[in-house]
C-alpha cells in the first residue's frame, strides 16, 4: 500500500507541450484592436444560435473560450442575448421551429450586426452531404448573411482564424 503511494507522489510528471502558431493570429488581434479603437469599442459581442444543428459545430465554438484559443484575448466576447451582440454565430440548417426564433434573434440585434453561417449544415441547409432534411432551410434563406464558415464542422482554429479575418475586412 505504501508503495502504491509512493508511486503516486514521486512519479515524473508527464506532460505535452502544445504546437499553436500564434505568430499570424497576435498580429491580427493588434490590427483588430487597433480597429476597435477607431469603431470606439473596446470589445466585439457574439451571440451564437443553434438552428437545428448536431451539435457538432457548437462543440467546436465551445473550444474557442478554453485556455488554448482564448478568444477573449481579441476582444472577442461571447454574449447571452442578442441585444447585447454585435455579430450572430449561426450553426445548423434551419428547422421550421427555429426560424421564428432565428429571425427574432436577427432583428433584437442592433445594427451595424453581422452574421456568420458557421459549418456546412447552416451553409447548405443540409444535414450533411447525403442527408437532407424535410423541412430544412439555409440560415440565408431566413436571414441575411454576410459571411460563411465552411467545415463539418470547422475546427477551432479555423472558426477562431476566420473570424479575425471577418472583423479585419468589416
Amino acid at each position: 500500500m505504501i508503495d502504491i503511494l509512493k508511486s503516486f507522489l514521486f512519479a515524473p510528471i508527464l506532460t505535452e507541450t502544445i504546437q499553436t502558431n500564434d505568430v499570424p493570429l497576435i498580429s491580427v488581434s493588434d490590427k483588430l484592436q487597433e480597429k476597435l479603437k477607431r469603431l470606439g469599442k473596446k470589445s466585439i459581442a457574439i451571440r451564437q444560435v443553434d438552428a437545428g444543428s448536431t451539435n457538432d459545430c457548437e462543440q467546436e465554438i465551445a473550444a474557442l473560450e478554453n485556455p488554448i484559443y482564448d478568444l477573449n484575448r481579441f476582444g472577442i466576447k461571447t454574449v447571452a442575448s442578442p441585444r447585447h451582440a454585435d455579430m450572430l454565430l449561426v450553426t445548423g440548417p434551419v428547422t421550421p421551429g427555429m426560424k421564428e426564433a432565428l429571425v427574432k434573434a436577427y432583428e433584437a440585434t442592433p445594427e451595424p450586426k453581422i452574421v456568420v453561417a458557421v459549418g456546412d449544415g447552416a451553409i447548405s441547409g443540409r444535414i450533411s452531404k447525403n442527408i437532407s432534411g424535410h423541412n430544412l432551410c439555409k440560415v440565408s434563406e431566413c436571414v441575411p448573411v454576410d459571411f460563411e464558415i465552411p467545415g463539418n464542422p470547422p475546427s477551432p482554429q479555423e472558426i477562431m482564424t476566420r473570424l479575425l479575418g471577418v472583423l479585419k475586412n468589416v
